[in-house]
């Protein structure tokens, strides 16, 4: 398993021949969205959210928005360090928190501020989805990519299995029955 420091030089090393790979299609936009997202993905979106670590810590007073996360799953957990299921969690994580924040001025003293209402956000990601497609693809893949790098280096791309599996596997093994069979 990498330290914070093998995972961080490699994330810095690779971000802009990651984004290079965008720029035939993409341009210079693309490129710098792929670098720029591949960096934000593996310093402050980083599978080891779910632990005290540089990722953590890069959040500075903000560090304590993954407080909960780190209480809910376990290091290197199914949810967490899983290809395409751990950047989901981390972005619908990340999702959550605003929505949380939004409702939270909507009541208090910063009532009267200009925002966009909570009811429009779908609709203006969906507008988003169809004028910039290509980009949003190019940004999902980068911060995927990050991650899967991380995973890479840690020796193994798949977590380890809930405990519940792992022991009915086990008594399987033993020839304790087939947990298939009705």
């Amino acid at each position: 398993m990498a330290t914070g420091q093998t995972h961080d030089r490699a994330t810095t090393l690779l971000a802009l021949p990651f984004g290079l790979l965008w720029g035939p299609a993409l341009g210079l936009t693309g490129i710098a969205l792929a670098s720029g997202l591949f960096l934000l993905g593996g310093l402050w979106l980083s599978p080891d959210l779910d632990t005290h670590s540089r990722a953590t810590a890069r959040w500075g007073p903000l560090h304590r928005l993954w407080w909960p996360y780190r209480r809910l799953l376990r290091h290197r957990s199914l949810l967490s360090h899983s290809p395409l299921l751990g950047t989901t969690g981390r972005l619908a994580y990340l999702l959550m928190a605003l929505v949380l924040l939004r409702l939270l001025l909507d009541i208090g003293p910063l009532a009267t501020l200009p925002l966009t209402p909570l009811h429009a956000w779908p609709g203006l990601a969906l507008e988003l989805w169809s004028h910039q497609r290509p980009l949003l693809i190019c940004g999902l893949v980068a911060l995927e990519a990050s991650s899967w790098l991380h995973l890479l280096q840690d020796g193994d791309p798949l977590p380890r299995l809930p405990r519940i599996i792992r022991m009915l596997g086990r008594t399987r093994r033993r020839g304790k029955g087939d947990w298939f069979s009705g």
